[in-house]
């Protein structure tokens, strides 16, 4: 039983997605602020939590190094520490928007969530193995594993990605111990998680137990048969979070009353900082919200607009977001085989009441 559920609280903060593993995303009205709680902020599990101790975890770092090294917590947290606001989104939020619902775990929009992530910096960690120059590539590897059915050998399956060494060397690349100052929870990779900022959930590996540099890439299960995009038979790989952004208020369905309404939200992108967000509540004419300052580089850009209906009856809102490098949402999903990257601009319905 998680803080989060009805039970403990007395009323849900997230939406269960599945029992076990446990995976739930954050209701929407939880999305107001700008750091999400570590009880609302959504989780996602390939396989059951593993049981880590702190007394006797350890990380090692070995492959392509000079010497290799582990750490206990002690070790790590003697390193210098570093701490940082990342906005990080699940490569399947969204995937309930795409028709035909792609297989794989039902998110609506709430698998998405920012949090200060407190730790050392992932690159004084492989300094004290020493990394050769023939290494391309870090595997990190997670004590989480299971079976999948459709796993290419036999036998369980661990939770692994490959990270290019340029990423992995960026100083804001981080191995967490905390989340918002408080001891990382379980559910979110206690005792030690990676963090990427700008990519995607899935690169930022929990309760790592293993640092292995390589010399060729990285081509694991959840490498080569997920986190890839497949779209008629191309497939490509996962990375950085596409440009997009969400309206938080209004809510959907609300009632609104007829005259100025105030709507408000967030915009991120994993390729560069938002420069412009636009407002629609017809679907036809675009007006430019204003925007606010994000909490760090790597989080996400709030966003507000002032909207004045024309007249009463049901409205359909939309935001659009641009970042740096001149990407835009687009207005049509882009449909894939495994529901990844859904970052089209999604409508939000409401009803304008008639002036009495």
């Amino acid at each position: 039983m998680t803080a989060s559920d009805p039970a403990v609280t007395g009323a849900p903060m997230r939406r269960s997605i599945k029992a076990f593993p446990y995976n739930a995303e954050t209701r929407l009205e939880s999305l107001e602020t700008t750091l999400t709680p570590p009880g609302r902020h959504y989780v996602r599990s390939n396989f059951a939590v593993p049981d880590l101790s702190p007394e006797s975890y350890r990380l090692v770092v070995a492959g392509a190094v000079h010497a290799a090294v582990t750490f206990d917590l002690a070790a790590l947290r003697a390193l210098p520490s570093h701490a940082l606001a990342v906005t990080m989104e699940c490569a399947g939020n969204d995937r309930l928007g795409m028709r035909p619902v792609p297989a794989g775990e039902p998110w609506a929009s709430g698998a998405v969530g920012t949090a200060v992530w407190g730790g050392v910096r992932l690159r004084d960690v492989l300094a004290a193995a020493g990394v050769r120059a023939d290494a391309c590539e870090l595997v990190v590897t997670g004590a989480d594993r299971g079976p999948r059915d459709d796993a290419r050998t036999p036998g369980d399956v661990s939770f692994a990605r490959g990270l290019p060494l340029e990423v992995a060397m960026h100083e804001d690349t981080l191995l967490a111990l905390s989340m918002h100052g408080a001891p990382l929870p379980a559910e979110h990779g206690a005792p030690v998680r990676l963090i990427v900022p700008g990519w995607y959930g899935m690169a930022s590996v929990k309760w790592v137990t293993s640092l292995q540099l390589v010399s060729e890439p990285f081509t694991g299960y959840f490498q080569r048969d997920r986190y890839v995009y497949d779209v008629a038979g191309e497939v490509r790989p996962v990375t950085r979070m596409l440009v997009k952004s969400m309206i938080t208020a209004p809510a959907e369905g609300a009632d609104l009353t007829f005259g100025p309404v105030e709507v408000h939200g967030w915009a991120w992108s994993g390729s560069g900082p938002i420069e412009r967000v636009e407002f629609s509540g017809d679907g036809t004419s675009w007006q430019d919200a204003t925007l606010g300052e994000p909490a760090s580089a790597h989080a996400w850009t709030p966003w507000t607009c002032l909207w004045r209906p024309e007249h009463a009856g049901r409205a359909v809102l939309q935001s659009r977001a641009t970042d740096a490098t001149g990407a835009t949402q687009p207005d049509a999903i882009v449909w894939n085989r495994l529901g990844y990257g859904n970052n089209a601009v999604r409508p939000v319905v409401v009803d304008v009441c008639a002036a009495s």
